[in-house]
């Protein structure tokens, strides 16, 4: 619909009338533009690098009578209400295009050539681009969270309920709550982000006898840990990589070989999809696993 809008907003500005037999290629079995790049152009203007379709949908019968019903609606409601504001009706299909990509989850292929970090970091790199393409979100720190959750769950007990796990737009500033894991003595903050407010809720955990953990993406370890020193509770607070908190113990649980490491991922994965399906409101923070288990 995109690349139908787009001809109509030139024969508008043009004075040509709108007629969908001109919106066909000269055999009449394709919509005339219709293909990846056409949509990727109009979509970069709206911000979103995402690829809708690798085809485009340009051999698509279906395209041509999508096309023609738009025309038809078109036409009908300058007929009715004067000139349609085309450019409003283009900002109505980027939104479909957001709720199409919203509304998909995150992917993951379990191949045996990758190593963990490997794979773990495929599916931050997707929460990371989807952050682009929705200014104002925070899926990547909500992935992490539950990856981090239904991690600690597998382990501890195989995948059954181990800990309390929280939603992602739930604070852990309540009183009863010292992290977003509580385990024994140990508060265990998970951030991707993790500053000065985040710092200080160690010292004070540290005072309350709880043994601090912050769990972190790779690009913020060094400013944390300098955080951590200025307030001098750096040889009290362990700071942890998240990928390698997650690898670890695929490695580990899995008994070092493949098809272990396969079977201990795709536990975790299964785990959080659980978490995500209880405590969030997205369906689209579900991972998806390709390639078997």
């Amino acid at each position: 619909m995109l690349v139908v809008n787009e001809h109509a907003k030139q024969r508008q500005a043009n004075g040509i009338p709108l007629k969908a037999d001109d919106l066909l290629t000269n055999q009449g079995g394709q919509v005339l533009g219709l293909g990846v790049a056409a949509v990727q152009t109009i979509l970069k203007r709206h911000g979103i690098d995402r690829v809708l379709a690798a085809e485009g949908g340009r051999t698509s019968r279906g395209s041509i009578k999508f096309m023609r019903a738009y025309v038809d609606f078109l036409n009908q409601h300058e007929a009715n209400e004067g000139p349609t504001d085309l450019a409003s009706a283009e900002k109505f299909w980027i939104t479909k295009v957001e709720a199409f990509f919203a509304g998909k989850p995150f992917t993951l292929k379990l191949d045996a050539a990758w190593g963990i970090r490997m794979a773990v970091r495929f599916l931050t790199a997707q929460a990371v681009e989807r952050q682009k393409q929705v200014p104002g979100t925070m899926f990547l720190g909500t992935l992490i969270q539950h990856l981090v959750g239904a991690k600690l769950d597998v382990v501890l007990t195989g995948g059954a309920t181990a800990i309390t796990h929280h939603g992602s737009n739930e604070s852990d500033q309540s009183p009863d709550r010292h992290g977003d894991f509580d385990l024994e003595d140990v508060a265990i903050h998970v951030s991707t982000a993790p500053g000065e407010a985040l710092i200080r809720k160690c010292q004070e955990n540290l005072g309350k006898g709880k043994r601090p953990i912050i769990i972190t993406i790779s690009n913020r370890m060094a400013a944390a840990e300098g955080l951590l020193d200025n307030l001098g509770i750096g040889d009290r607070v362990d700071l942890i990589e998240f990928e390698q908190f997650i690898a670890t113990n695929v490695f580990e649980f899995g008994r070092f070989t493949s098809e272990g490491r396969k079977a201990m991922f795709a536990k975790i994965v299964d785990r959080y999809n659980e978490v995500v399906d209880e405590y969030e409101t997205d369906p689209s923070l579900r991972i998806e696993l390709t390639g078997g288990k």
